[in-house]
């Protein structure tokens, strides 16, 4: 699709691919495949593809847990009131739904609060002291967020208020807030062997050691958590998102039924991509519009009707997202070029007033993927800006905003995503360092965007066998993408079909086999597939199982025409 995209064909390693191939009974094209992963020992790539439950980690391996767990057990017999605090995007809110639910199971009387995304944002809120007091609160215990927040901490303790942190994000110093316990995988000395768990997967191992249970039914809204924040599906997220989506599709709970059956989902197979692109949005939803309490209030119900109800309120605030989103990108392309000289601003920062602050860090991302180069995009108000960045591969967000933090009133994230807080008439300033910074940090090549294939084949390799063993990589997501596949030479054979929703369908041929391929949004590619001699193509091998025809089906992920 894209003349100047780059191709990283992984060099092929024939002695470890004979070598894994041989030992697990597999292909060699799905070895090297596991290669380009960085499995290449036989036991770690044996353990990837035969995900179990027992691969899961001794909750009591944080350090902090067995204290966490005795401090909560004291609050119920001692009859005392707990509040959990936690975020408003769906790895906070599915956090929230199963702690509560496990709590309130053991007897205790729990209060819970989610701050509101544009009026009061992210972590603990400045007047949290004051709110727990006034709810007499003795015990908080934060999820999906925390580990930031000293100062409120420390006012808790200074009103005999005791907090438990449960979060996952990188400390932004050595020092750490003077909790009571902090389970963190990121936190030095934490003692968990897994890095990567999102908040929900940290709520959830605070959960089995409360309940001494594996709480295999709640692994629905582990998922939802865990691949919503992409957070990368390998290691133990891999085993509770792999388990974790069997117990989504068959879920009990009333309001993910409602949510699925709206979403028109219901009875399919579910994968990340049913998280990434339906449930997760619509879940976050709520709170990018308003409050996310009608997403809690839909994850928690027991009661069908009103989860029918929730679910079409969320569905309301999904489409109106999309139009709000939808508008902003609209103004936002025309900023861009009116302002971008793509010569001299290799970060893009736009900026208008009264953009609606709940999508712009979609808008951000969009933009970043439209024009391969790091994004930031600022709703603009009298005093105080917000903003929301994102970034390409090359170019670590969080450190670029810290070389400019002299312009910035707050900051935070990570290397790819962050938000910011900006005075009105630093913007300008802030725009020229960035852009002065991003000058010395990013090449011309770090400005194309770039594919990652697995291995280079003829038509003549693909086949079903082939494919279900690719299957057996799933889940997919971050840290674990799709195989991509590239092959050279192919001519077109009979027409190309237009399909709805820009999908393009033709099939091709390399003299020897022909594979039929679906190239979704290609359609404006129609006139140049007809012109060319010859095409390359990179694709993703699918089984395709239209009217119980199982065959194969490329996806198309992008065209070299010759």
């Amino acid at each position: 699709m894209h003349s100047h995209k780059i191709l990283r064909i992984a060099s092929g390693q024939t002695h470890l691919q004979n070598t894994l191939s041989q030992e697990l009974k597999i292909s060699k094209i799905l070895a090297q495949v596991l290669i380009n992963r960085g499995l290449s020992g036989v036991s770690e790539a044996e353990r990837f593809l035969n995900v179990k439950i027992s691969h899961m980690h001794d909750p009591f391996s944080f350090l902090q847990m067995q204290g966490a767990v005795k401090r909560i057990k004291e609050a119920r017999s001692r009859k005392e009131k707990v509040m959990i605090f936690g975020d408003y995007d769906v790895d906070g809110i599915t956090s929230m739904a199963l702690l509560k639910d496990v709590l309130s199971k053991t007897g205790l009387e729990v209060a819970h609060y989610m701050p509101h995304r544009v009026k009061e944002g992210y972590g603990l809120t400045k007047n949290i002291a004051h709110l727990a007091k006034e709810n007499k609160i003795k015990l908080l215990i934060t999820v999906d967020c925390g580990i930031a927040n000293h100062r409120e901490i420390a006012e808790l303790k200074k009103h005999n208020i005791d907090t438990i942190i449960t979060d996952h994000h990188e400390p932004q110093t050595d020092i750490l807030p003077p909790a009571l316990s902090i389970i963190n995988p990121k936190v030095k000395g934490s003692g968990y062997k897994f890095r990567e768990l999102a908040g929900v997967g940290v709520v959830y191992k605070l959960c089995q050691a409360l309940s001494n249970s594996k709480l295999l039914e709640d692994l629905d809204l582990v998922t939802l958590g865990t691949v919503s924040d992409v957070v990368p599906l390998t290691g133990e997220n891999r085993v509770m998102v792999k388990e974790g989506l069997l117990k989504l599709s068959g879920t009990k709970r009333p309001g993910l039924r409602a949510l699925i059956e709206g979403a028109g989902i219901k009875n399919k197979t579910f994968s990340s991509t049913s998280v990434s692109f339906i449930l997760g949005p619509r879940l976050n939803a709520s709170g990018r519009m308003d409050s996310a309490e009608t997403s809690l209030s839909l994850l928690m119900t027991s009661d069908i009707k009103k989860a029918k109800d929730l679910a079409l309120e969320l569905e309301q605030h999904n489409r109106a997202r999309q139009k709000i989103e939808g508008k902003i990108l609209e103004e936002a392309q025309e900023l861009i070029n009116k302002e971008v000289n793509f010569k001299e601003h290799k970060v893009i920062v736009v900026a208008k007033e009264d953009w609606h602050q709940g999508v712009l860090g979609i808008v951000a991302s969009k933009l970043a993927d439209r024009f391969y180069r790091p994004a930031i995009v600022i709703s603009l108000s009298k005093e105080m800006c917000k903003g929301s960045a994102r970034s390409i591969k090359n170019f670590h967000l969080f450190n670029a905003l810290s070389s400019c933090r002299e312009f910035l009133q707050a900051f935070g994230g990570h290397a790819h995503a962050a938000g910011l807080m900006i005075a009105r008439d630093n913007i300008e300033d802030f725009r020229k360092s960035i852009n002065r910074l991003a000058q010395e940090k990013l090449s011309l090549e770090d400005l194309m965007p770039s594919l990652d294939i697995d291995m280079e084949l003829n038509l003549a390799d693909l086949n079903e066998d082939l494919v279900r063993e690719l299957e057996r990589l799933e889940p997919f997501g971050a840290g674990n993408p799709e195989p991509l596949f590239y092959t050279r030479g192919l001519k077109l054979k009979g027409q190309p079909q237009s399909l709805a929703r820009q999908t393009l369908k033709f099939w091709v041929s390399d003299g020897k086999s022909s594979f039929q391929v679906i190239g979704f949004g290609m359609n404006g590619l129609r006139s140049s597939l007809i012109a060319a001699k010859s095409l390359d193509m990179v694709y993703v091998p699918r089984r395709d199982n239209w009217l119980e025809d199982s065959s194969i089906i490329l996806e198309a992920r992008d065209i070299f025409f010759r």
